[in-house]
């Protein structure tokens, strides 16, 4: 029987006694047989192999600032070249990009984008940095660091915007080849996980310890709340504790607002409160930048120094107004050093000004 799925070669699979294939990608690790696709769909078995569909073929291109990843304390004030494919690991029913993301139509897909080519492009626009998005980079791995090495040797940065649903076996490989990454701290409780998005807490906490204690990867949280399902302060408390504990202080945490969307058109939008809470919360805990996003809140979006209190970068949603930050990271007030990664060559951004009085 020969397979109608076709695709380049993909990485971390192993045959099972029983003539499936798995593939040991995700913590899925679906098991297939000829013809069939994985959850995430991208990945299929072509004979004997795990292949991927989607290699060269992207959803679209864009150039976002770096703060809508959301990064604040990377490159802050610069672009980055976002793009990504099609398929998701995870099914998460309220999903934003679920017409990427649960995509099984690959003709919206364009045909050509090579490495070299999104290199290239990155510096026309130039784009510090390329953002592997919309769909999680993690089930394109094999696509997303041949695109990385590529941006590596014309100097530009990688970041990834990802669930963090990754095995152990692939996960070296994938952040070897990013920069920065914002990853996608879903909730604090695997009911959560598993009757919302269709996966398990424990592996995204295991990808957040290796990125702290085995890598140099920048890494910023964001979790967004959805009302009645992951907001409550207990969780919060829980969730910000166990951040402290295990990350540190200095990891920038996002709380992002929910919007009714896909399979959760019922849910109402999250209150500023629950926001302001949220935020209030993990500040008691010790963490020392908490972010509030997908709502116009300058104090909650903007950066502080965390010596004298000075706003180092206003911000409202992603429009950047004040900026107090010296080119390598220091407050232009005090000289305190602001946790991140900054660049000598980066100038205020043409968008900063004094904002007015609020």
């Amino acid at each position: 029987m020969t397979s109608d799925i076709s695709g380049v070669s993909g990485r971390y699979w192993q045959p099972l006694d029983d003539g499936r294939l798995q593939c040991d990608l995700c913590p899925r690790y679906c098991k297939l047989r000829d013809g069939q696709r994985g959850l995430c769909f991208v990945r299929g078995r072509a004979n004997d192999e795990i292949v991927l569909t989607t290699y060269g073929r992207s959803s679209g291109f864009c150039v976002d600032p770096i703060e809508k990843k959301p990064l604040n304390h990377f490159l802050p004030g610069t672009s980055a070249l976002s793009f990504g494919t099609a398929g998701c690991n995870l099914a998460c029913k309220f999903c934003q990009n679920w017409d990427i993301s649960k995509s099984r139509e690959f003709d919206r897909l364009q045909a050509s984008a090579t490495p070299e080519e999104i290199a290239e492009m990155a510096i026309e626009t130039r784009s510090h940095s390329v953002a592997y998005t919309y769909n999680d980079p993690v089930i394109f791995l094999e696509y997303a660091v041949d695109v990385a090495a590529a941006c590596r040797e014309q100097g530009i940065r990688n970041v990834a915007v990802t669930a963090g649903y990754i095995t152990e076996q692939a996960r070296e490989e994938f952040f070897s080849h990013m920069d920065a990454a914002n990853i996608d701290l879903k909730a604090f409780t695997d009911r959560f996980y598993w009757k919302i998005c269709g996966g398990h807490l424990e592996p995204v906490l295991d990808t957040l310890i290796y990125l702290k204690n085995e890598t140099n990867v920048w890494f910023e949280l964001t979790t967004l709340l959805v009302p009645g399902e992951n907001d409550s302060e207990a969780e919060i408390e829980a969730m910000t504790q166990w951040i402290m504990e295990h990350l540190g202080p200095d990891v920038p945490l996002h709380f992002s607002a929910f919007h009714p969307d896909w399979k959760m058109m019922d849910t109402p939008r999250t209150p500023m409160a629950t926001l302001t809470r949220s935020r209030d919360i993990a500040f008691r805990a010790g963490l020392h930048h908490v972010y509030t996003g997908n709502v116009h809140d300058f104090k909650g979006s903007s950066t502080y120094c965390r010596n004298c209190g000075e706003i180092l970068i206003g911000r409202d949603w992603y429009e950047l107004s004040t900026w107090n930050l010296t080119h390598d990271g220091l407050c232009g007030k005090c000289g305190h050093k602001l946790v991140g990664v900054f660049e000598s060559t980066v100038t205020t951004p043409a968008s900063a000004h004094t904002p007015p009085s609020r």
